[in-house]
């Protein structure tokens, strides 16, 4: 499970195992959300805070390039 970063208290992944589209999985006490990157959507919700949420979306906005190259890199056939 690579994790691409962790930051007030949500923690930002995605599977080893992953499909497409490519997306985020995002985690913190409450629970779990997933993303997608290409424009950048929640796509479920799983117990996190609604203010938990927006900051997730903040943050994926802020590094969406980096959690992009992070996933070619780690599914190269898997773009």
């Amino acid at each position: 499970m690579p994790e691409l970063l962790r930051i007030f208290g949500l923690k930002f992944f995605f599977y080893s195992n992953d499909h497409t589209p490519i997306h985020v999985h995002v985690r913190n006490a409450d629970g779990e959300a997933i993303f997608t990157l290409e424009t950048v959507t929640l796509v479920e919700n799983k117990g996190m805070k609604s203010k938990d949420i927006h900051l997730a979306e903040s943050i994926i906005e802020e590094n969406k390039d980096i959690f992009i190259s992070r996933w070619k890199d780690f599914f190269p056939d898997n773009k």
